[in-house]
């Protein structure tokens, strides 16, 4: 039987990680974390995707965590990135996560290998073997090639009860749904994408880990409470005004289109990214930049 452990419910965000002059921006990121818990947000997600963990060294990954550590003080949980196509890569970097204070982690599905089911099983077997705080799985197939299966999800949920969450970013309420019913209501599934947050939770999912909370906690929490408690219309007509902004954020490789968006709010005081990603399109800026507008 499996046990009883860690419900993960609401907003979560990506946070995104600021440069200035290809440095991380300690400031800026110090507002945005503000933003976040002024606007409610259940937790904070540093160095993901959004964070651009692949260009960050190890040292300033570690840097980013414990920045986000201290910001938030104990005023929401902190669940670090710490996933890896190498195995002893993804252990080092929770054992220095952990070190630093964090509540937990988020573990992307190995990118490039391509490993089997099994290995990804003995791949998340030998992560959690080191830890005791929560893990979330991510499984995301459109980046890493492969996804996480339900049944190996299951396998590490009965051996492992603290890896208890899926960030799932498969673009398919199928699957969540095959998440809900093999792994019953103590797992908890998130949606990866914020335009499928209240599709998915529609079918069992609880929340979302978010980019658009970066720009927008406060609505986007309650646009999920209200659904999660039932309030079905407000919901639905906050989820319809910011679609829009769903699809924007995505117009070009994330984080770009978010890092203008939150120097055009004055949340950050520079939209730069590291190569390979690039500064926006100008065709893509002004789409954005009108899609901004119509929210204000």
């Amino acid at each position: 039987m499996i046990m009883k452990t860690h419900i993960f419910s609401g907003v979560y965000t990506a946070l995104a990680t600021p440069f200035l002059q290809d440095r991380v921006d300690h400031k800026s990121l110090e507002r945005l974390i503000e933003h976040q818990l002024e606007g409610g947000v259940q937790g904070l997600v540093p160095v993901g995707t959004t964070g651009e963990s692949p260009t960050l060294s190890h040292s300033e990954h570690i840097d980013v965590v414990r920045a986000t550590v201290q910001a938030s003080a104990g005023r929401v949980p902190v669940y670090a990135g710490a996933g890896s196509n190498a195995t002893s890569e993804a252990i080092d970097l929770v054992k220095q996560a952990e070190a630093a204070g964090v509540d937990g982690f988020l573990l992307v599905a190995p990118y490039y290998n391509k490993p089997s089911q099994e290995g990804l099983f003995q791949h998340f077997s030998a992560i959690a073997a080191v830890t005791q705080l929560p893990i979330i799985l991510y499984s995301i197939p459109s980046r890493c090639g492969i996804e996480i299966g339900v049944e190996t999800t299951a396998r590490l949920y009965e051996r492992f009860p603290h890896v208890c969450c899926m960030k799932a970013a498969e673009g398919s309420c199928e699957k969540v749904v095959d998440y809900v019913n093999t792994l019953g209501n103590d797992f908890s599934v998130l949606s990866g994408d914020d335009a499928l947050t209240l599709p998915f939770m529609s079918v069992g999912a609880r929340g979302v880990i978010s980019v658009a909370s970066n720009l927008v906690p406060g609505p986007l929490v309650k646009m999920v409470s209200d659904f999660a408690a039932g309030d079905v219309g407000p919901a639905r007509a906050a989820f319809l005004h910011f679609y829009p902004l769903f699809k924007s954020l995505f117009m070009e490789p994330n984080p770009v289109p978010l890092k203008h968006a939150l120097q055009q709010a004055g949340i950050i005081a520079s939209s730069e990214v590291r190569l390979p990603l690039c500064g926006l399109m100008d065709g893509t800026r002004a789409k954005l930049d009108a899609c901004l507008q119509a929210l204000a």
